[in-house]
């Protein structure tokens, strides 16, 4: 057999040279950034938004092609205040643009929940557009997404430590109750999410900052439908995103059977679930890296398909019969659906 030991010295040169490629990459893209946000600010002011602020930029290399997406928060007259989420590409193919398929999503799921006369379960798309730029090359795609800005933020906001150490157990009830539902209307209606995380739970409604704020209870809805994937169809259109667990997810929130090379399915959605409800309840993970080395994917992998389910806190253990079939190490025997979770939630 083969020694698996590590060598301690191969480990420092290559954690080394690790950082050395993202300092290099870090630098490359704030140099782009330096040329790109400047002439993306001159064309949304003349698509008429105001007081634009770009908050985040981030890069993707897609067969071999760099793309670079963002995150804009502005204001316009028709709409108020608004979140601008564009993605920019030298290549010009519509369809192969991660952006323009979340957009098709959205739009989709929208229409499912209005011919239903269902309560919302994500933002509404306020605008779209899809241009040629000269940026990257002579012509470049831009993609433009447009959605309400909700400056509640996000549920991820709410169990930061200084927050959490706030929520009452009515609270933390609500918020878990409220994410069951929207993953039920969600795959009710045909979809998958495959990568349900708090920071991709918004809050809608107003949450006002006094002591007692325990009767407080805002609606939630899911957002970033990148990864999402319809129920029935064929998996060989996403065959790239589903053949790895590295690419298909956020490695936190992410199944065992996604990391052994499985496609989603409802129950790594519910298993992201169970991530996020012991999160709300405890502040914490139930799976963590404190010191990640320099395969911290392997790490995460063996987190979660080898370390047992904790034991949540005895104030919460009327939880933890839910906790225990939802972050179930085997697909079979984890909850079926979705609506099992509610029904077991609203027995509590």
């Amino acid at each position: 057999m083969k020694n698996s030991a590590s060598n301690p010295s191969t480990e420092k040169a290559c954690a080394k040279h690790a950082s050395i490629e993202r300092r290099s990459s870090k630098q490359a893209l704030q140099t782009q950034a330096q040329k790109t946000l400047p002439v993306l600010t001159t064309l949304f002011s003349s698509l008429h938004y105001r007081k634009i602020a770009h908050q985040r930029v981030s890069q993707q290399s897609d067969s071999g092609e760099a793309n670079y997406q963002g995150l804009t928060r502005s204001q316009h007259a028709q709409f108020g205040q608004v979140m601008i989420k564009w993605q920019l590409s030298a290549d010009t193919n519509h369809d192969s643009a991660d952006l323009a398929y979340e957009a098709d999503v959205l739009k989709s799921i929208n229409i499912s929940i209005s011919e239903n006369s269902l309560p919302a379960i994500a933002p509404p798309i306020l605008a779209y557009d899809n241009v040629t730029i000269q940026i990257l090359k002579p012509s470049s795609q831009l993609i433009v997404l447009v959605t309400p800005y909700y400056p509640n933020g996000s549920l991820a906001s709410q169990l930061n430590s200084q927050n959490h150490s706030r929520l009452a157990d009515i609270q933390k009830h609500h918020f878990i109750v409220q994410s069951a539902l929207l993953v039920a209307k969600l795959h009710n209606i045909g979809w998958l999410h495959n990568d349900i995380k708090p920071s991709n739970i918004l809050l809608d409604g107003f949450m006002p900052n006094h002591a007692d704020n325990s009767s407080i209870t805002p609606d939630l809805l899911l957002t970033d439908f990148a990864l999402a994937e319809a129920i029935n169809h064929d998996v060989a259109k996403n065959s790239d995103k589903n053949s790895t667990g590295d690419s298909a997810g956020t490695p936190a929130y992410l199944a065992p059977e996604r990391w052994q090379g499985q496609g989603a399915t409802l129950q790594s959605d519910i298993y992201a679930f169970g991530i996020i409800m012991y999160e709300i309840l405890t502040g914490e993970r139930p799976f963590n890296i404190d010191n990640p080395s320099g395969e911290p994917l392997r790490e995460w992998a063996i987190q979660h398909c080898q370390q047992p389910v904790p034991t949540l806190p005895l104030e919460y253990s009327g939880y933890q019969s839910i906790i225990d079939k939802t972050l179930a190490k085997r697909v079979e025997r984890r909850y079926q659906s979705m609506e099992e979770i509610v029904v077991d939630l609203e027995r509590l």
